[in-house]
């Protein structure tokens, strides 16, 4: 399992401290569920959700 820093960057912008995700979140579990970045799709362990990488 992978650490939760790896999903997220820490930036300081005009004085105050915001995240922004590293990775898309899968549209159909919502914005708690990261998809995984392989070589040439993007998907969702926990339910199927398949998103191919354009060429």
């Amino acid at each position: 399992m992978a650490a939760i820093h790896t999903f997220y960057e820490v930036v300081e912008e005009k004085g105050k401290v915001k995240t922004h995700r590293k990775r898309k979140a899968c549209p159909r579990c919502g914005s708690g569920v990261f998809l995984a970045e392989h070589e040439d799709r993007y998907s969702c362990g926990k339910c199927g959700y398949t998103e191919f990488r354009k060429k």
